[in-house]
C-alpha cells in the first residue's frame, strides 16, 4: 500500500520500475556528485532493482518509488531507508535520488522529513545515517534542515575524497520534530 506525504506518493518497488530507475540513475546530471557515475545500462538498473526488492523483502523496508501525488503514474525518484554497511557496521541509511524536474522545489526536504518520521515512529529505529559527497552542498542543506548532524567522514568510494557522514538518533529527531512543529 502506498504511503503519502503532503505532495509525495511513496510505493513499494515493482519489476516494471526498471525503466524509470535507469532514466533517473542513468542520467549524468543526477550523478554529478557520484564518483561511480551513472548506471551504465538498463540491464544494470534491472539488476539493482532486483537487489533493492530483495532487501525490502528481507528487512521489511528499503527503497520506494516516489511520485508526486498530482501525477502518480510518473516516477520522479527512488528513495528510502536501507541497511548499509558503514565502516564495518550495519546502519540504517537514508538515501534519495530525484529527477532534475523536481530540484529546487523542496521535494527532497519533504521526503527526508517523512522518511525520518517513518524510521523513528513506525520502524522504531534508534539511529539513521546519511552519506553525502563533500561538494554536494544542496544535499547537505537538505539533511541539516531535516535535523541530521554531520559527525564524521568515511572513505566509501575507492580513489575518491571521503564522504561526509550525517547521523540522527530517535531522541534527536523527537527534539527536532517538536521544535519544527512549534514553528508551524
Amino acid at each position: 500500500m502506498p504511503l503519502t506525504s503532503t505532495r509525495l506518493l511513496l510505493r513499494p518497488l515493482a519489476i516494471g520500475d526498471a525503466d524509470d530507475l535507469y532514466r533517473i540513475y542513468g542520467d549524468p546530471e543526477t550523478n554529478t556528485f557520484n564518483p561511480a557515475g551513472p548506471y551504465p545500462s538498463l540491464h544494470y538498473a534491472q539488476q539493482r532493482l532486483a537487489v533493492w526488492m530483495a532487501e525490502y523483502e528481507r528487512y521489511g523496508y528499503g527503497n520506494w518509488a516516489i511520485a508526486l501525488r498530482e501525477t502518480p503514474a510518473r516516477i520522479v525518484g527512488f528513495a528510502g531507508i536501507t541497511v548499509r554497511e558503514l565502516e564495518g557496521a550495519l546502519t540504517h541509511n537514508l538515501g534519495y535520488r530525484f529527477s532534475p524536474e523536481t530540484w529546487g522545489k523542496g521535494i527532497a526536504s519533504e521526503f527526508c522529513h517523512f522518511a525520518l518520521g517513518y524510521a523513528f515512529n513506525t520502524l522504531d529505529l534508534h539511529e539513521v545515517t546519511a552519506v553525502v559527497r563533500p561538494a554536494h552542498l544542496a544535499s547537505q542543506r537538505v539533511l541539516e534542515k531535516a535535523g541530521m548532524i554531520k559527525t564524521a567522514t568515511v572513505n566509501d568510494v575507492p580513489n575518491a575524497d571521503p564522504s561526509l557522514v550525517y547521523r540522527l538518533t530517535s531522541l534527536q529527531w523527537r527534539d527536532h520534530d517538536s521544535r519544527r512543529s512549534g514553528e508551524s
